[in-house]
C-alpha cells in the first residue's frame, strides 16, 4: 500500500475529501494547493496534521510552479504511483458575455493545468513502467448545456487527454481514468459564482429575459437533483480509493459514480429534454 499518491486542487471539495481519505487509508498523499500561506493557509495546517500527508504550494496555471513542485516530490519520496487532477474553476453565462480573458483562465486551470501535470509526472511514470493518472472532468462530459459552455469545453477537452493517453501510455502501464461527478455540494457549486455576464453587460442584455428563464430552469434542475439524491462529495473520494486498489490494467477508461454520471437518472434527462424542447419551439413559431 506504500503509495504516493499527488492530489492537484485540495483546499476544498472533492481534493480536500480525497486528500483525507487517502491519508487514513494508509497512502503518502501530496496535497497540491495554491496560496499555502495565503488564502488557504487554515486548510493547510489542517491538512498538514494528518499522518503520512505533505502539503505542496502548486499553481497549475504556471510551469515553473509545477515544475518546482513535482520535482520536489520526485526528489523526497522517489516516485509517484498516482496523479488526480482534481484543480478546478467553473463558470456560468453566456459564452457572448464572456470576456475571452476569463474563458483563457478557465482553460488555463481546467485543461492546461492537466497537461503541465501530465508532463510533469510522465517521466517518472514511465522509468516506473508503473502509475495512474485520475482526471475529474463532470457529469455532463457527455454532452453540453446552454450558460455554461466554455466550462464544459474544458472538460471535454480532458476527457479527450484521458482516453488518448489510456492507448499511448499503455505500453508503459499507465492507466488514464476520468471520474466524471454529477453536481455535487462542494464549494464550486454552492458558493458564490463568477457574474460572467458583468463581461459584457451589454450582450447580456439582448438575451434576457429569456437566458434567465432558461438559465433558472437548468439550476433547478440540476441543485434539485442534488437535494433529491443526497449527493455526498465523499461518494467521489471513495471512488478515487477504489481505483487506486483495482489491479493494474483492468481500471475502466471511465468511471461514473452516480446517477447523473451514468445517465440512470432518467427523471434528469427527461427535465433536461423537456426543457430544450421548450427552448427551440420558442423559437420556432
Amino acid at each position: 500500500m506504500n503509495k504516493t499518491v499527488f492530489i492537484t486542487g485540495t483546499s476544498t471539495g472533492f481534493g480536500k475529501l480525497t486528500a483525507t481519505t487517502l491519508a487514513k487509508a494508509g497512502y503518502t498523499v501530496i496535497a497540491g494547493m495554491r496560496g499555502v500561506s495565503g488564502k488557504n493557509e487554515t486548510v493547510a495546517k489542517e491538512l498538514g496534521v494528518l499522518p503520512n500527508l505533505e502539503v505542496v504550494e502548486i499553481d497549475v496555471t504556471d510551469d515553473s510552479s509545477v515544475t518546482s513542485a513535482f520535482e520536489k516530490i520526485l526528489q523526497k519520496y522517489g516516485k509517484i504511483d498516482v496523479l488526480v487532477n482534481n484543480a478546478a474553476v467553473s463558470g456560468f453565462g453566456l459564452l457572448e458575455a464572456y470576456s475571452l480573458d476569463r474563458i483563457r483562465q478557465m482553460f488555463e486551470v481546467n485543461f492546461y493545468g492537466v497537461i503541465r501535470t501530465y508532463q510533469a509526472v510522465l517521466p517518472s511514470m514511465r522509468e516506473n513502467k508503473s502509475g495512474l493518472i485520475i482526471n475529474i472532468t463532470s457529469g455532463a462530459s457527455a454532452h453540453t448545456s446552454p450558460f455554461m459552455v466554455p466550462y464544459f469545453a474544458s472538460k471535454f477537452g480532458v476527457e479527450s487527454i484521458t482516453e488518448g493517453l489510456q492507448d499511448e501510455l499503455k505500453q508503459f502501464n499507465i492507466d488514464n481514468v476520468s471520474i466524471q461527478p454529477g453536481v455535487y455540494p462542494t464549494e464550486m457549486n454552492t458558493g458564490e459564482k463568477a457574474g460572467v455576464n458583468a463581461d459584457k453587460p451589454e450582450i447580456a442584455a439582448l438575451y434576457d429575459p429569456v437566458a434567465t428563464e432558461q438559465f433558472n430552469a437548468i439550476g433547478a434542475a440540476l441543485f434539485g437533483k442534488m437535494k433529491e439524491f443526497n449527493m455526498n462529495p465523499q461518494t467521489i473520494a471513495d471512488g478515487i480509493l477504489e481505483l487506486i486498489q483495482m489491479k493494474e490494467g483492468s481500471r475502466p477508461l471511465r468511471f461514473p459514480l452516480d446517477a447523473v454520471a451514468q445517465g440512470t437518472d432518467l427523471e434528469f434527462i427527461k427535465a433536461r429534454a423537456e426543457m430544450k424542447a421548450k427552448w427551440l419551439a420558442k423559437y420556432s413559431e
